[in-house]
C-alpha cells in the first residue's frame, strides 16, 4: 500500500511538474494527458481499495441524518452514541439545515461494528414548538449481521401532535 502511494506520489509531482518546454520535447502533449488520466485513475482506485480496507462489507455501519419540513423543529446538534460511547456528533449551520429541510441526507459516521447486538442511541438539540429549547432521543436496538448496516436518524413533523417525532430506522440490505 506505501508503494502504492509512493508511486502516485511520483506520477502527480512528475505529470503536474513537468515545466512545458521539456514536455514538448520529451513528449507530445497526448502522452502528457494520458499519464495524467492514468495518475486520475490509479488515485481513484486507490481510493476504493482504502474504503474497502477501512470499511470492510461485513462490518460496515453508516448512519445518516434526514429531516422532514421542519416546521415543529431547527436542528442545531446531533450525538451518536453505540452502547453509551459517543462515536459522532455534528452541529448544523442554517445552510445545513435548509438543505435538509429541502430533502438532504447527512452523513453522519460510518464505521465497523462486529456481529452482535448494539444498542444505538441519538441525542437531538435543537429549538421545538413556541421557540423553546428542544432535546429529546431516539434509540434502536441493532442486531449487526455480516451484511452491512445503513441507519437513518430521521427527524419527521407530527401534524396531528403539532411536535417533530425522532426515530432511528434501518434500512433494508440490498
Amino acid at each position: 500500500m506505501r508503494r502504492c502511494i509512493q508511486q502516485f506520489a511520483f506520477l502527480l509531482v512528475f505529470a503536474t511538474g513537468v515545466p512545458a518546454q521539456a514536455a514538448d520535447n520529451a513528449y507530445s502533449a497526448g502522452a502528457v494527458e494520458d499519464l495524467k488520466e492514468n495518475v486520475l485513475k490509479l488515485n481513484r482506485d486507490l481510493l476504493i481499495l482504502e474504503e474497502d480496507l477501512l470499511y470492510p462489507a461485513q462490518s460496515q455501519v453508516a448512519f445518516y441524518v434526514s429531516m422532514d419540513v421542519g416546521h415543529y423543529f431547527q436542528l442545531d446538534a446531533v450525538k451518536l452514541h453505540i452502547d453509551n460511547k459517543l462515536s459522532a456528533s455534528h452541529l448544523y449551520t442554517e445552510h445545513q439545515r435548509d438543505a435538509l429541510v429541502r430533502g438532504g441526507i447527512q452523513p453522519l459516521f460510518k464505521g465497523n461494528l462486529k456481529s452482535g447486538t448494539y444498542t444505538v442511541t441519538a441525542f437531538f438539540t435543537g429549538i421545538g414548538p413556541q421557540g423553546r429549547e428542544y432535546k429529546r432521543a431516539a434509540t434502536l436496538e441493532l442486531e449487526k449481521t455480516d451484511e452491512p448496516a445503513v441507519i437513518e436518524l430521521r427527524i419527521a413533523d407530527s401534524a396531528e401532535r403539532q411536535q417533530p417525532e425522532f426515530e432511528l430506522v434501518e434500512w433494508p440490505a440490498p
